[in-house]
């Protein structure tokens, strides 16, 4: 099922939601569950720039992925160029132990229709090949299988060599060779990117047939098999055919790319009537796609009954739909070079079906099209046929699609025009303890009590003002499905701003801020894009009920270093040197929230304030302020005190060009009976003037305890 969880509302095993579902399949097997997609524009059809790699590679080092340098670890311990060299050397064609030719790898509860039989490639083509005249979108048709999400995210990568040629690595080296048979043994080898790595999956060449036709997932040209074999090794994985009848397109394209998923809700962006929105998701889309982002759409359907059914238009609801172009059409040739032309912003969809297309404007054979030039239909590539390739206006793609996912390829990398980001990843557990101070699975913050005790991990944000990504994954969960415990998790996370100079574990929260929540949902990722100001925050990743155990990765993308790290203690370790200079007695938190009514520094600024929080030798110091009397800071300080009769010092600066000058401070003993509200300070001067008020006030809030382990 597909959550939206806005609330702890349960019915019947149901959220209560706003939206509530979208049955993805395409078979009779079909199933109510949630799917996200992706895309990317079109290539040439071409193998140009594909390496072949000799197969004598030992067998105890990593596979490198041909155009890649990305080591994929063999899944189930099988060597692609082990397994293959011992089969050139006893004459025999492979055959997979660990995804036999039989019942058990096709079903797990509904068995296909029709007798199966498992046949190689030879046995249905005289000259078969792993792929005919490059790879294309429209080499793909569904099957009988319920997984259009997975053919949608195929047609996507189809688009895209420098992806695809990750997944199906080597493909001269595995093609078969008509001139030499003895070297073709049955054995063929696809990448994945799962769960943080990529992973190497071997298969032997049996496919599943009824009278002598493919029944799954199968090529335009009949001696063409990268798709049915490409299928194959991802059911290996999934653990059975059966176990891909519906699903999710966003997770088959990060399980081929390692992109980040986003959701978008069209409906709740008003896409479709507002103008000004709708102009900054298309370039927001068009930026994606000119940067090999891949994106996919599709119609919620608002029951059961209504699933694959086709709108007046011809669009089928539930159903994944993958993007294979976006772009700004001229509408009328420039007679002068600088004269400017109308363009309209249009979309190019593909249905996995192979047919069932959009009837609407800009359809196939639609009067629009007259409006267009010769030369730019022929560039378009405009085909008037049935083959489940259409165009439509953005406007009209935003008026019929409900969900949009946006599979983002998160560039990394120094040596590109585009931007670079800074990229940490974790892996982490939430993992159920008895003990208060060890469980690590307390459930959403819905549940108070135990909502600190998840995993929280703590990054800092160096710029004024950056925008950071973050994607929570948890594990796929599709092989589990035999035994009924193959649905994922519902997750999500919540971020605060904390103290900037906080290092260990929350407890509760006082003076800090709730930033941000992310959608609670049984996705196998959940994603978020957000824009944080300078400072220290925790971020607490979480299932939906306490005490659920599971694994999970966290990554995070920022423009400059984050530092991201988990936080595993409760309060300082005591040492030997406590002996001598004291033992933690109580902790102390202050917020400063703001300075008013501050002396003027300069005539032309006024001032360039900023704040220092002191205490024993410690010291936070916020960001400047420029040219204001005035100024909200919500500066966050923490303070383990070894003597609790040091006083906390709050100072006032300003920041000036050949030196900073002294505007006033507050000295604050604090107890645990201090006040916990905010206080409103005169400020004062300093050493022997401390009695003498100074222009200015300030307003703190302080929190103190001898409890360490409170905050």
């Amino acid at each position: 099922m597909y959550f939206k969880v806005n609330s702890s509302i349960i019915i019947g095993g149901f959220f209560v939601a706003e939206n509530y579902f979208a049955k993805v399949g395409g078979g009779q097997n079909s199933k109510i569950i949630a799917f996200r997609s992706a895309h990317l524009p079109r290539k040439e059809r071409n193998l140009t720039g594909i390496d072949q790699q000799s197969s004598q590679i030992s067998p105890d080092k990593p596979i490198q992925i041909a155009m890649c340098s990305t080591m994929a670890k063999p899944f189930k311990d099988q060597n692609y160029f082990e397994l293959k060299r011992q089969c050139l050397e006893e004459g025999k064609l492979f055959e997979d132990p660990e995804f036999p030719a039989c019942d058990a790898s096709l079903f797990y509860n509904t068995p296909p229709q029709g007798r199966v039989e498992w046949k190689r490639p030879q046995e249905l083509s005289e000259d078969p090949h792993l792929v005919v005249n490059g790879i294309s979108s429209h080499d793909l048709h569904q099957g009988k299988l319920g997984n259009c999400w997975f053919v949608a995210a195929c047609s996507c990568l189809a688009l895209r060599q420098n992806l695809w040629q990750k997944v199906v690595p080597n493909v001269e080296e595995q093609d078969w060779v008509s001139d030499n048979p003895d070297q073709n043994v049955g054995i063929f080898h696809f990448c994945f990117w799962r769960f943080g790595e990529w992973i190497d999956v071997v298969i032997d060449d049996r496919l599943p047939t009824v009278d002598n036709e493919l029944i799954y997932c199968h090529s335009n040209d009949r001696n063409e098999f990268w798709s049915a074999l490409l299928e194959k090794a991802y059911a290996k994985m999934a653990g059975s055919y059966e176990a891909l009848d519906g699903g999710n397109t966003a997770e088959a394209i990060v399980d081929f790319t390692g992109a980040v998923a986003e959701s978008i809700d069209m409906i709740d962006g008003h896409y479709s009537h507002d103008i000004i929105e709708r102009a900054k998701l298309f370039e927001d889309l068009l930026k994606v796609q000119r940067r090999d982002g891949l994106i996919s759409c599709y119609i919620m359907p608002l029951s059961s009954d209504e699933f694959e059914g086709q709108t007046e238009m011809g669009l089928v609801k539930g159903h994944a739909y993958s993007v294979t172009e976006i772009l700004k059409m001229p509408l009328e040739e420039k007679c002068l070079p600088w004269q400017k032309t109308k363009k309209l912003f249009m979309i190019r969809l593909r249905n996995p079906w192979g047919k069932s297309e959009w009837n609407g404007p800009w359809s196939d054979s639609s009067e629009e099209w007259k409006k267009v030039s010769q030369a730019e239909r022929k560039k378009l590539r405009l085909t008037i046929e049935n083959d489940g390739e259409f165009w439509m206006s953005f406007e009209d793609w935003c008026k019929n699609f409900t969900d949009v996912d946006v599979c983002r390829i998160v560039n990394t990398s120094f040596f590109s025009i585009h931007k670079t980001w800074e990229k940490k990843m974790i892996r982490g557990e939430w993992k159920k303890n008895r003990d208060p101070m060890l469980n690590r699975a307390g459930g959403c913050l819905n549940n108070a009590a135990t909502f600190f005790q998840n995993p929280q991990y703590i990054f800092d944000v160096k710029k004024s003002q950056d925008k950071v990504m973050i994607c929570l994954q948890q594990k796929d969960k599709r092989i589990y499905k035999r035994e009924g415990k193959g649905d994922n998790l519902v997750i999500g996370f919540e971020i605060f701003k904390v103290e900037a100079n906080r290092e260990y574990r929350m407890h509760k929260v006082t003076v800090q801020e709730k930033m941000a929540t992310s959608m609670y949902i049984d996705n196998r990722m959940v994603f978020s894009k957000l824009c944080l100001k300078e400072g220290r925050y925790v971020l607490i990743p979480t299932t939906f009920r306490p005490d659920t155990e599971a694994e999970f990765i966290l990554r995070l993308f920022t423009d400059v270093p984050s530092e991201l790290r988990e936080l595993t203690l409760h309060r300082p370790r005591g040492a030997c040197l406590d002996i001598l200079r004291g033992f933690v007695a109580r902790v102390s938190q202050v917020k400063v929230h703001s300075v008013s009514r501050l002396r003027c520094q300069d005539p032309y600024i006024g001032a360039n304030p900023y704040i220092v929080i002191k205490c024993e030798n410690q010291k936070v110091r916020s960001p400047v302020q420029k040219s204001t009397l005035s100024a909200i800071f919500n500066t966050q300080a923490i303070f383990y005190q070894r003597n609790i009769a040091s006083p906390i010092v709050v100072q006032v600066w300003h920041s000036g060009l050949l030196c900073d000058k002294f505007m006033g401070q507050v000295r604050i003993s604090v107890s645990p009976n201090y006040p916990r509200s905010l206080q409103k300070f005169q400020l004062q001067d300093r050493g022997s003037r401390e009695d003498y008020d100074m222009p200015g006030h300030i307003t703190i809030k302080v929190v103190t305890s001898d409890d360490l382990v409170e905050f």
